[in-house]
């Protein structure tokens, strides 16, 4: 049973009735409550002091997620802790912004965007991701003691509190009055949907996909193309000026342009840059999931500003962006931050400053790329997951066996250089990259390709996939 829980880049998950139980998610939660009576109470002096934070518990919409929550309540109330348990589903942003209001923990019942069979239990702390430090002192408490539960727990509300962050995030009334073309926002059933006219009510914003379904329209609530082609056809139906999608949390955001086509993290993240840099004035490093692409390195040259590549986990970034070594963090998976708001990816925020950058430009995503890649080069961006046997055991002994097998030119270009934050990152002559990564939870290779050609790019993950299988023998 121990073995069933596991915290990875973004906390725990598992299929429901099967690995993510009520027994398992009580197992947690003591769990939990054993870590903040035991080991988070060390102060900075080494004495031990009270834990007097709220811990705050948030939920999806997904099946059984709030009934979950309540569980988790229970429990820590039953070990007379503090629970805050929300009344309503809330995008995971939400709860950390309450934890850094409140100066508690934050756990968040959702599974994100995978399938509508998994479920799983997010740890925020001081307004973030919690970085391994906390959850692996959690997941260290497993099984010390037997779940202790209170027999009723009162709900709050938070749903207003989150919409006034989101309100001062951006002019929303500018926004409402330059916006001039409609935007369809795609909340792929999620829990943030209707969230996006409250801060900013205008009849422009045309939602899709709001209603409450557990099972997300059969697709997985994930703002990437391959389940954005809804959204597409709707934007060209609509001629808006672009779509926007958030995930089943809210914490990631999905672009369409007004062309009605899909723009990846790899050509949104510089759009944020440039407006963030130019228009916002901001300036210091930039930081970026290794598996994010090269357009943002090349404007950081440009704008002479530092850059640093990270570990895939968005908690990587944010540590950056909350201890002031940078003010713009971005991660493939199409969540972003900025300096002026909290450490942390916020679908909902990120919308925002997309509704900002159209407003007061005039002109669309498409458009702006289009003038953006004339001065910093085209991005064919692609990832390809796929099953394995059996997990990695040590990502550091596949990637010593794999150095040894590349060839000293790939595709007819030299490797420039590798590197080795996460899996294997091969760049190339031009600044085209193949990255390799092996997760540490699941039987899965993920695999990342970057260049100027979409056949190229092509060419990259085939190559890469022929590679990986024997590596792993």
């Amino acid at each position: 049973m121990a073995d069933a829980i596991k915290f990875g880049t973004d906390g725990w998950r598992g299929v429901m009735a099967r690995d993510f139980t009520f027994e398992n998610v009580r197992r947690v939660a003591q769990a939990i409550a054993d870590y903040l009576h035991e080991e988070i109470l060390k102060a900075p002096n080494r004495k031990r002091t009270p834990w007097a934070g709220p811990v705050v518990i948030g939920y999806d919409r997904r099946f059984q997620s709030e009934a979950f929550a309540r569980e988790i309540a229970q429990v820590l109330q039953g070990n007379k802790l503090n629970p805050m348990l929300m009344s309503e589903p809330l995008p995971t942003p939400a709860v950390s912004l309450l934890t850094h209001k409140t100066k508690g923990l934050g756990v968040v019942v959702t599974a994100s965007h995978n399938p509508p069979s998994h479920n799983g239990i997010k740890i925020k702390h001081a307004g973030r991701a919690a970085m391994e430090p906390l959850t692996d002192g959690i997941a260290a408490c497993l099984d010390r003691n037997q779940p202790t539960r209170s027999a009723e727990i009162k709900a709050k509300p938070g749903r207003e509190a989150y919409l006034q962050h989101l309100r001062g995030k951006a002019d929303t009334a500018r926004i409402k009055s330059r916006l001039k073309k409609p935007v369809v926002v795609d909340y792929l059933f999620g829990a943030a949907a209707g969230l996006l006219e409250a801060a900013v009510p205008t009849a422009r914003l045309i939602p899709m996909h709001a209603e409450h379904d557990p099972l997300f329209g059969g697709l997985n609530p994930e703002p990437v193309e391959a389940y954005l082609q809804e959204l597409c056809a709707r934007v060209r139906q609509e001629k808006a000026v672009m779509g926007l999608a958030l995930d089943g949390d809210g914490d990631r955001v999905g672009l369409v342009d007004e062309n009605g086509r899909y723009l990846t993290p790899c050509q949104v993240f510089p759009l944020l840059i440039q407006h963030l840099v130019e228009r916002r004035k901001l300036k210091g490093k930039i930081v970026q999931s290794v598996s994010l692409g090269y357009v943002s390195s090349r404007m950081a040259k440009a704008y002479g500003l530092p850059f640093e590549e990270l570990p895939v986990g968005f908690k990587h970034v944010a540590d950056r962006l909350a201890a002031g070594d940078a003010v713009i963090g971005g991660e493939e998976s199409g969540g972003y931050a900025w300096k002026g708001g909290l450490p942390e990816r916020d679908g909902l925020v990120t919308a925002l400053l997309l509704l900002e950058i159209v407003t007061q430009t005039g002109r669309g995503p498409g458009q702006l790329w289009k003038e953006l890649e004339a001065k910093h080069g085209a991005s064919f961006f692609k990832r390809v997951d796929f099953k394995l046997h059996k997990p990695v055991a040590d990502k550091a002994v596949f990637v010593a066996k794999l150095i040894k097998k590349l060839p000293k030119r790939i595709l007819g270009s030299e490797i420039q250089s590798l590197l080795q934050i996460d899996g294997l990152k091969i760049i190339l002559a031009e600044g085209h990259w193949l990255l390799m990564r092996p997760s540490g939870t699941e039987p899965l290779m993920r695999v990342y390709a970057e260049s100027d050609s979409s056949k190229r790019t092509g060419e990259l993950l085939e190559l890469a996939k022929k590679w990986v299988a024997p590596s792993l023998a």
